[in-house]
């Protein structure tokens, strides 16, 4: 049963297009969706006319820039949830199967005891 509620919850996940929001290679994670980082400009002061068409590059990256970080903050919150419940769960089952053990153990040591 618990083996079904974690592959519906996979599913349900990548349905829904929350599964491995990013990459995580090499020591590094990165978005996967969310495009390539915008350049940044640079400020021309050669003369009034450059210098407006820079602030205006400006002004068109701080967009482009307001989405890719948008998407990036959005993929890795749902990377660490993953993660998380991922490792909650793992450590759940681990303390049910010690538990499991134990029980199985103190009831044949008291089947031994008997002999």
């Amino acid at each position: 049963m618990k083996l079904f509620a974690l592959i519906f919850s996979l599913l349900l996940a990548q349905a829904t297009g929350l599964a491995h929001a990013g990459t995580l290679a090499n020591g590094g994670w990165s978005p996967k969706n969310c495009g390539v980082k915008p350049d940044e400009p640079t400020i021309a002061d050669d003369n009034v006319e450059a210098f407006n068409k820079s602030v205006a590059a400006i002004n068109n990256w701080q967009q482009q820039a307001k989405v890719y970080f948008e998407c990036l903050i959005k993929e890795a919150n749902t990377d660490n949830a993953i993660i998380a419940d991922t490792a909650n769960k793992r450590q759940a089952d681990y303390r049910k199967s010690v538990e499991a053990i134990g029980v199985a153990a103190d009831a044949a040591k008291k089947k031994l005891d008997k002999q």
